[in-house]
């Protein structure tokens, strides 16, 4: 009797087994497209998407790292190409509550009267929201939609720069940028980056945009760069310059230990914000 009754199961066990090695095998490449059609994909995005665990989605994320086909990135999954960005929108809603977290950071550090310049980035559009109680700022921007945001004081003298519009994100980039931000010399420039190497080098997708952005450390008596963990070890083309040109990183996770210590022998201060 127990016998027979242990053979009957037996067949179906071996096809739950199938069946659910099937499953994963479908949702392994569910989240191979994903990543593709997307740039990244959070966690948290995926454990929704598939109806499971963070835990499981962490466990897929490293399969597919392993077999080379994503790049796991803290929170969540990408591609590896060093030359194309997450879109926009994407960018908006990643890592939101960190965005906003830093932003609150860096306006802390901003004083009422100042000079800024701030550049492209969903991470300096959160900063210019946190900005906007302030007093008497002036800002000089390659960011139509920082001027938007930060236009909303009438307290506030914003300026933009010319050059040429990109579409997807209100970037302006260009030779007549670069021309524009030499002009001047402000108290702070706040800078985002699309990744930060273990060395400390600073990178980013477009050589346009990293020119922009570089006329804006060199003319800026202090540089703030706003960064979150996902940027740590990110994969990019273009090389901005060295983490060692700027005073002060703010970010919502400590950087790994090999960036630390290339922070601490360049005293480069870090504001981890909680």
């Amino acid at each position: 009797m127990n016998a027979n009754s242990s053979e009957s199961k037996a067949p179906h066990s071996a096809s739950e087994d199938a069946n659910d090695k099937l499953k994963l095998l479908e949702r392994h490449q569910q989240i191979q497209q994903l990543v593709q059609s997307k740039g990244f994909v959070t966690i948290e995005q995926l454990a929704r998407e598939f109806n499971v665990t963070p835990q499981t989605i962490r466990r897929d994320i490293n399969t597919l790292s392993s077999a080379g086909v994503i790049r796991r990135f803290h929170g969540g999954a990408g591609m590896s190409s060093s030359t194309e960005n997450v879109a926009y929108t994407e960018r908006k809603i990643l890592c939101f509550e960190e965005k906003r977290l830093i932003a609150r950071a860096v306006a802390e550090q901003i004083p009422d009267h100042a000079s800024l310049f701030i550049n492209i980035g969903t991470t300096t559009e959160a900063i210019a929201q946190a900005l906007t109680k302030h007093k008497r700022l002036r800002i000089i921007t390659n960011n139509l939609n920082v001027a938007t945001i930060l236009s909303s004081n009438k307290d506030f003298e914003v300026i933009v720069a010319g050059g040429l519009v990109r579409h997807r994100d209100g970037g302006i980039i260009g030779e007549a940028t670069i021309d524009f931000i030499q002009q001047f010399k402000v108290d702070y420039g706040i800078i985002g980056i699309s990744g930060i190497d273990q060395d400390g080098t600073l990178l980013d997708f477009d050589y346009r945009e990293v020119r922009a952005a570089r006329a804006i450390i060199d003319n800026s008596r202090r540089v703030f760069l706003a960064s979150d963990h996902t940027k740590f070890g990110r994969n990019a083309m273009v090389r901005l310059g060295n983490i060692s040109e700027i005073d002060t990183l703010f970010t919502d996770q400590s950087p790994p230990q090999a960036l630390v210590e290339v922070m601490a022998q360049a005293d480069v201060r870090l504001v981890v914000a909680s």
